[in-house]
């Protein structure tokens, strides 16, 4: 019998080993125990201890409950021989398209400047927006970068892409490398960034790239809080180069009463819900996979470990 078991720290394990069990019925599904020394076959994780790997030494698969496995890539004792495989889509792409969407037209058409008015009881007009004016440019081009990018040029907004390897996607013109970046950022007035957290992308956000931006630019981070060097944006701000940002993820969370990010009406925040892990998409995507590799079947979302997604 394949035995599996569950170890999420965020949420209660319940309707997730149920939701398991009910898509594997031959299987055994547990939650992790760590005075239980059976062995499992595969273990289903978010923010596991190490201990974890310290008694479970024969796993087949370890599996990743969300897109980004760079907490979980961390580990010191996570084991270099199983492989690790990253949710697909699991319904967040839409999520974030939708989130980011809302983020780019919200500030393009001052949305927040009319709600400001209103609570003053002032009813004024501004002109309209001129979408030219506001080329948005995605970083990270991979499943859920390609579908906010695809979004945004449904919109007629002049769409850019950036990440390290090429890509085509329709109406938006990319750009890749590290020779592409500059170009790139001088192309964009909004700057939305989904790129998948690594030792290459780490600060990414930083004075000097956020510089590069078109005047009076924005920025959207809804991929990792340490791609974003908070007192650059913060400075940026002061200084004028950047009108504002909507920012979904923080270097800590939640965020410490005393961030100069509270109080800023320039920043909009949401405490990480930019995109959700759905479980019941999760889970039929994770039970296909674990029935694929027991009949010895190849299975897509293995991270590259060199490349950290």
């Amino acid at each position: 019998m394949t035995r599996i078991v569950f170890c999420a720290s965020h949420t209660d394990p319940r309707r997730w080993i149920e939701g398991l069990a009910r898509h594997l019925p031959d299987s055994s599904v547990t939650d992790f125990d760590p005075e239980d020394a059976t062995p499992a076959d595969y273990a289903v994780v978010w923010a596991p201890p190490a201990v974890l790997f310290e008694k479970q030494t024969h796993l087949k698969a370890i599996f990743n409950l969300g897109a980004g496995v760079d907490a979980l890539t961390r580990m010191p004792n996570l084991p270099a021989d199983v492989p690790v495989v990253r949710l697909g889509d699991a319904g967040m792409s839409v999520q974030m398209a939708e989130y980011v969407c809302h983020a780019v037209i919200r500030h393009s058409r001052e949305l927040d400047r009319f709600e400001a008015d209103l609570r003053c009881h002032e009813w004024r007009f501004r002109k309209p927006t001129i979408r030219a004016q506001f080329p948005v440019g995605v970083m990270g081009l991979g499943a859920i970068g390609r579908r906010v990018a695809g979004a945004l040029a449904t919109f007629e907004f002049p769409v850019f892409g950036w990440s390290l390897g090429a890509h085509a996607i329709p109406g938006v013109q990319c750009f890749c490398g590290s020779e592409g970046l500059a170009p790139f950022l001088r192309s964009v007035r909004i700057l939305v960034c989904i790129l998948p957290l690594t030792a290459a992308t780490d600060s990414i956000l930083n004075r000097q790239n956020l510089s590069q931006l078109k005047d009076d630019a924005y920025l959207i981070n809804v991929a990792r809080g340490a791609h974003l060097v908070d007192q650059d944006l913060v400075d940026l701000l002061a200084e004028g180069k950047l009108a504002g940002a909507t920012l979904d993820v923080f270097r800590e969370e939640p965020l410490p009463a005393g961030h100069p990010f509270w109080g800023d009406a320039r920043i909009v925040m949401t405490p990480h819900i930019a995109a959700r892990t759905l479980r019941e998409d999760s889970l039929a995507q994770i039970a296909g996979k674990i029935l694929q590799l027991e009949r010895g079947l190849p299975i897509d979302g293995i991270v590259d470990r060199a490349r950290g997604y």
